[in-house]
């Protein structure tokens, strides 16, 4: 079969969406994507602020994107996206440098994001990770002796044992001090949105160590952020790159229903401007988000595709944030700025110092006078604040801007003024948060699917058994295994190459995995022989030697 005689009707216009549109047209493939909001690129796309000045829009992002090294799958596509002055979209990735860690009571550190060179190099690299000296070097060596367990464990444990604990179990945090907890056991949170109390064991400690790696490994990229606003320097010429291979984009049309006889899909029903429509293709590509997708199910679906029934026991937690327009540029840090004593785990990125060599002029907006944009993202939406005593996801929006600005200020102005309250101009929260029907509540129309313990047996696999639908979308079974956007673009990747399977051509997309240092490749091979003769891992069984030990101490002490 030829595949220009093929069609793909690809449900939603996210990174998984648009990268199983851009693989499928590569090839030939007639490609329509329908997407339920008027604009494209899902949870990754920018919006307009418009605010109270006259003039152009202000741009907003729904957090902040980030880059990181292991993004590998992400960063091939955004190489294959042409810009019309030249070039590719993965040349406006800037390298960050540095990362900033503040605290409010203790000290604080920048520490360089680059790959360290010299010996003072990698000191100022692990400062973050030992916590600015509140560490001990005891509780230091058990948090790395924990990754080594999991370094040197084979797939069938970190399947069976691992996503069934939570990394707070696995790294023993409630046995260790607060500094313990803090720097280490929680520190995760403000990049994957996920409470280590709640979060598996397997997914936290992958993706720990892959952000390790980048520091240490002098061959991965560096971790970059755009050179402008996302829709701007990456969305838009993705669009105009897949209108040109032939794509059709039908924006502000929901899918309310996926047909099936039990078998196959039949038809999917989308709503346009001029109603309801059944439309239908040889292959469907489900990107919707996973709470999307559990709307959709039908015991017909689910009768021809027995993979999708675990959608609804997936979990999803809140990871949105601000945008604080400055008038005085806070540069802040050449990168990250995290902020480990926000009781909403809030980390930022100030992006104007990456965007004054880009294609997109701040000044332009507005009335001209804004020259900074600090983007910061909540990750926690259900611990009180220090204002209002009250979780994020009770507050007005007000009162969620005055409560993130006292976080913030708190950790930059304890010594000088870093962060000045003249020079903000406005501010605009994730549109995606709106009031709830009940008053006391916001609510939530952008959330983000959580790795939880034991959740990874209810994650289908990119190819379904219906025998025309696949499946584009964070919730996927994946390497990545996070709710990222690489993780959207390897699963769209997987979905392709079912696609092509069926269709009978080829060749598929290419699939990186995370890599993880070799050396320890033969200690993970013996773990699965050991794992499946049901023996313990050597680390477990230290570990468990030292509980009894402690208990022990406790009672000779009683």
């Amino acid at each position: 079969m030829h595949p220009g005689s093929s069609s793909v009707a690809i449900l939603g216009g996210g990174v998984g969406g648009l990268s199983a549109a851009q693989e499928l047209a590569e090839r030939g493939f007639a490609v329509t994507v329908y997407e339920a909001d008027d604009a494209l690129g899902g949870k990754a796309r920018s919006f307009e602020y418009e605010g109270d000045a006259e003039g152009p829009p202000l741009p907003g992002e729904h957090g902040f994107r980030f880059f990181p090294g292991f993004y590998t799958n992400l960063r091939d596509t955004m190489a294959r996206i042409p810009l019309a002055e030249g070039g590719t979209v993965a040349d406006n990735l800037v390298p960050t440098s540095e990362t900033l860690v503040a605290s409010v009571d203790g000290g604080e550190s920048l520490s360089r994001s680059a790959t360290p060179r010299t010996v003072s190099e990698w000191a100022d690299a692990l400062r973050p990770t030992i916590g600015n000296g509140e560490l001990t070097a005891r509780e230091t060596n058990y948090f790395l002796r924990r990754l080594l367990v999991l370094l040197t464990s084979g797939r069938r444990r970190r399947e069976r044992e691992f996503d069934a604990i939570t990394w707070w179990e696995f790294v023993d945090a409630e046995e260790r001090s607060p500094a313990y907890r803090k720097h280490l056991a929680e520190s995760t949170q403000a990049l994957v949105a996920m409470r280590p109390q709640i979060a598996s064991a397997r997914t936290i400690g992958r993706i720990y160590v892959q952000l390790m790696l980048d520091q240490i490994e002098p061959r991965r990229p560096t971790e970059a952020v755009l050179n402008g606003p996302t829709s701007v320097v990456w969305i838009r010429p993705w669009v105009a790159y897949l209108r040109s291979l032939g794509v059709e984009f039908r924006t502000g049309t929901p899918v309310t229903a996926i047909e099936s006889d039990g078998h196959r899909v039949t038809g999917v029903v989308v709503d346009g401007a001029d109603g309801s429509e059944t439309v239908t293709a040889d292959h469907y590509v489900a990107a919707v988000p996973v709470e999307v997708m559990a709307r959709l199910l039908t015991p017909a679906l689910t009768r021809a595709a027995p993979s999708l029934a675990g959608v609804r026991k997936l979990d999803t937690a809140w990871m949105n944030g601000l945008q604080f327009y400055l008038t005085d540029d806070a540069p802040l840090a050449h990168g990250h700025q995290a902020y480990t004593d926000s009781p909403w785990a809030l980390t930022s990125i100030s992006q104007g110092q990456f965007w004054a060599d880009g294609p997109f002029d701040l000044t332009g907006c507005a009335d001209g006078s804004v020259q900074g944009v600090l983007s910061v993202i909540v990750s926690d939406w259900e611990t009180p604040g220090v204002l209002f005593d009250k979780p994020a996801s009770e507050c007005t929006r007000e009162e969620i801007v005055d409560e993130v600005w006292a976080q913030l200020t708190a950790h930059l102005n304890r010594e000088d003024e870093r962060l000045s309250a003249a020079a903000l101009y406005d501010v605009v929260v994730d549109p995606a948060i709106v009031e709830a029907e009940r008053g006391d509540r916001m609510d939530n129309q952008s959330p983000l699917l959580i790795n939880t313990v034991g959740s990874l047996r209810h994650r289908p696999d990119a190819v379904t058994e219906a025998p025309n639908l696949v499946l584009a979308a964070d919730y996927v079974r994946t390497e990545t295994d996070l709710a990222t956007m690489e993780s959207a673009n390897e699963a769209a990747r997987r979905a392709v190459a079912g696609v092509l399977d069926r269709a009978g051509v080829g060749p598929p997309p290419t699939v990186w995995g995370l890599d993880e240092p070799a050396v320890f490749e033969p200690l993970r091979r013996q773990d699965d022989v050991a794992c499946a003769l049901g023996l313990p891992h050597p680390g477990e069984t230290e570990r468990g030697l030292g509980r009894l030990l402690r208990e022990f101490r406790t009672r000779v002490g009683a």
